[in-house]
């Protein structure tokens, strides 16, 4: 096993590492979370954004 071996299964962990990443980041059971943080810059209580999502997540 060579130095251009070790590239090659570093390059494909590091793409099968990103790729696990989008699909978590895509899932649906993270949307409702990912929904909420992406408005908290825009709330002026945080603890008002944590119940609508909640409610939102009961729906």
């Amino acid at each position: 096993m060579d130095i251009n071996d070790l590239r090659s299964v570093v390059t494909v962990v590091s793409l099968l590492t990103f790729l696990g990443i989008v699909a978590w980041a895509w899932s649906r059971g993270n949307r409702a979370r990912f929904d909420e943080a992406a408005q908290l810059p825009f709330a002026d209580d945080p603890a008002e954004l944590s119940g609508r999502a909640r409610q939102g997540e009961q729906q």
